[in-house]
């Protein structure tokens, strides 16, 4: 598994060469550029009816992907100020601009979040919106050891040790801790929130 310095790590993603493997506050991501996704489904071997989601730095960040009315927006804004940034993933309708990639069946919806972990959100911030899933073979549990994911998947692209210790001396200690439960998903319908996945974020209908 190649290891690199922050800029080549960015610099590799954002045009599209690398997929890139980095640590958030659920489980460690497999991500991509948006319109580079379909390398994701084939390195999961995952099914086309799983959407990926979409993980950005901030809401603002986000935003353009998603299609809603001005009051639609305003209850989307007052759940992630709420609960971002942290582990729940909002379904929301998605915008013409979302490579059609990052949803392979058209459901006309994308999952966006925005991770309670500084090293992600830096990441992030610099790379803009990526397509995110966690780092496992479709089926399978999400690896967390790092020394699984180099023996699993090879070919992702890591930050080196000496990156991530020059990141912590100036982002601080990254004290979010991986909780290792995926997170919680609900989906903008009907006027109204539905929970499609439970889990460390506790959303009641």
């Amino acid at each position: 598994m190649p290891q690199v310095e922050f800029a080549e790590f960015v610099e590799q993603v954002r045009t599209g060469v690398a997929l890139i493997s980095f640590p958030t506050d659920t489980v460690p991501a497999l991500a991509a550029r948006p319109d580079q996704s379909d390398r994701i489904y084939a390195t999961k071997e995952r099914p086309a009816d799983k959407p990926l989601i979409l993980m950005g730095a901030t809401l603002a960040d986000l935003l353009p992907y998603v299609s809603g009315t001005d009051a639609d927006i305003a209850v989307w804004q007052q759940m992630a100020e709420q609960y971002w940034p942290g582990a729940l993933t909002l379904v929301l309708p998605a915008s013409d601009r979302l490579p059609p990639q990052m949803n392979p069946l058209q459901t006309g919806t994308i999952g966006i979040r925005v991770p309670n972990h500084a090293l992600a959100r830096h990441l992030l911030a610099h790379t803009g919106p990526l397509a995110t899933t966690s780092v496992n073979r479709s089926g399978q549990t999400a690896l967390e050891d790092m020394g699984d994911i180099a023996a699993q998947f090879p070919e992702l692209l890591l930050l080196s040790q000496a990156a991530i210790a020059e990141l912590k001396t100036q982002l601080g200690e990254f004290s979010q801790i991986a909780s290792g439960i995926p997170s919680t998903v609900i989906r903008w319908q009907s006027q109204a929130w539905q929970v499609l996945r439970q889990g460390s974020v506790q959303i009641y209908e």
